[in-house]
């Protein structure tokens, strides 16, 4: 099958199975490898989308080390059941199926006991513990597998499964009530999708963001005021969420929260949080929380919510063959929304040149 993987960091060339001229500017290269054989209870899947992650862009650019060598990075994955192991009894042969950041738990530890299986004390995650969906085929386990929606082309329902799914957990993690005032902080794949589940839900809606098309697009979704990163919402805020990797943004986030606010981050990695004043970010009872992983539940329920509203992605397609440059787009902030690969069969072997 065809893929790209991450190679290490440490070599000048590609791996021998890439062309010449493969290899992106950053770690990420393009070749072909062995097909995945699903084990007990796993799915094999063609990939059909997936979706450009930002966490995939902290693992290439190595803010998040690989947890294995050569690996497939890509955890916002649509497709085709082609096979499955041994056990298999959810899906079968030809079922559309959505696979997301977490890949399996351990169901025995405290934590997936009590029903917070996010916070597990031995997760496996898609496209960092095992191979993800930047490849014609992919591995699940089935029980962690997610029907698609209805009404969702695969390109539209890719972000769902990721972006959709840790803005949900961010929303929820934010506390807002319907006719509360939540702020969000960059407007990226994942806020814009958190933000149509909060204007449906009744609530009011600000955005700061430093990207001006981005600010065109929380307007265009219903935002009652858009600004620069920067600047103060017209209004205290009763809850808000970080979705931007900036830990610069706390404090400001913070002050602009009302007696009692959340401040949920949701991202994966953040860098580093400047010193925070007591009295004028935490007091009052503000609180800062993160955001982690999501659980199954939220999966199911997010998707469920999303063919309700309905949710509507706005995406920018890329190739299969242009996954370097949709992450270097990503880098840049010249995505709009939701970034999605797009493989013309999802069944494996050379399928040929792909669809834009």
């Amino acid at each position: 099958m065809r893929a790209w993987w991450i190679d290490d960091p440490a070599h000048d060339s590609p791996h021998p199975t890439a062309g010449p001229g493969t290899r992106s500017t950053s770690t990420l290269v393009f070749g072909t490898r062995p097909d995945p054989v699903p084990g007990p209870g796993e799915l094999l899947v063609g990939v059909r989308a997936c979706g450009v992650c930002r966490t995939d862009l902290h693992l290439v650019e190595g803010d998040l080390p690989a947890k294995h060598p050569r690996t497939v990075p890509g955890h916002e994955i649509v497709g085709t059941v082609v096979d499955t192991g041994p056990g298999c009894r959810l899906f079968r042969v030809g079922d559309s199926v959505g696979i997301a950041w977490l890949r399996s738990t351990c169901g025995a530890c405290r934590f997936c006991l009590r029903g917070d299986e996010n916070l597990c004390l031995s997760p496996r995650f898609t496209g960092w513990d095992d191979d993800g969906g930047y490849a014609e085929l992919v591995t699940v386990p089935e029980a962690f597998a997610y029907a698609v929606p209805p009404g969702f082309d695969d390109e539209e329902a890719a972000p769902l499964l990721c972006a959709g799914i840790i803005g949900y957990r961010a929303l929820r993690r934010s506390g807002v009530r319907p006719g509360g005032r939540l702020g969000i902080y960059g407007f990226g794949a994942s806020a814009h999708l958190a933000a149509q589940v909060a204007l449906f839900e009744g609530v009011e809606v600000s955005v700061m963001t430093r990207s001006a098309s981005a600010r065109r697009l929380a307007a265009d979704l219903g935002a009652v005021f858009v600004g620069d990163v920067a600047a103060e919402p017209p209004q205290p805020l009763d809850a808000a969420i970080l979705f931007a990797p900036a830990g610069s943004l706390v404090p400001a986030a913070l002050r602009a929260l009302d007696r009692g606010g959340t401040l949920a981050i949701a991202g994966i990695h953040l860098s580093d949080i400047p010193v925070l004043h007591y009295a004028d970010e935490l007091f009052q009872e503000r609180r800062l929380c993160s955001v982690t992983a999501n659980t199954r539940t939220d999966g199911r329920e997010l998707l469920a919510l999303a063919a309700r509203i309905p949710l509507r992605p706005t995406i920018q397609r890329y190739p299969f063959s242009a996954a370097d440059r949709a992450l270097e787009d990503l880098a840049a902030d010249r995505v709009d929304g939701a970034a999605v690969l797009h493989l013309a069969g999802g069944t494996g072997g050379d399928t040929g040149a792909d669809g834009a």
